[in-house]
């Protein structure tokens, strides 16, 4: 039997989420980069963009406007894995972290699609 999310910490996804901005701040108050302003705010928003939006979605009532908040959440993790490129290509002293959390965001994003089909499978039935 399925256990009742009571609250939106009690997603895989928003928990996976929080560890991927832990990483993602981490990141961005290494020497090297820390002074590119402009991509460290864009990447932490974004990465925090995911958080924010599981738990508004979770949180709304109708099936519909979860499902735009979840659908909000995957695209910023494809930011996110975007915006990483770009520290990978311009930020040499960092590629050692890089693979870690591109996986890392491709893990959030898979369960986030996971909360966001069964979410529709319910719109749906």
């Amino acid at each position: 039997m399925k256990q009742k999310l009571e609250q939106f910490e009690d997603l895989e996804a928003w928990k996976e989420a929080r560890r991927l901005v832990r990483s993602v701040y981490h990141i961005t108050r290494e020497s090297d980069i820390a002074r590119d302003f402009g991509l460290i705010h864009q990447i932490q928003r974004a990465s925090v963009s995911i958080m924010s939006n599981l738990a508004e979605g979770f949180e709304r009532i109708g099936i519909q406007e979860k499902l735009n908040f979840y659908n909000i959440a995957r695209a910023s993790c494809a930011e996110v894995r975007s915006l990483l490129y770009v520290i990978q290509d311009n930020y040499p002293g960092q590629h050692a972290h890089i693979p870690d959390l591109q996986t890392q965001a491709q893990t959030t994003g898979k369960l986030v699609s996971g909360l966001h089909a069964s979410t529709k499978k319910r719109l749906n039935s």
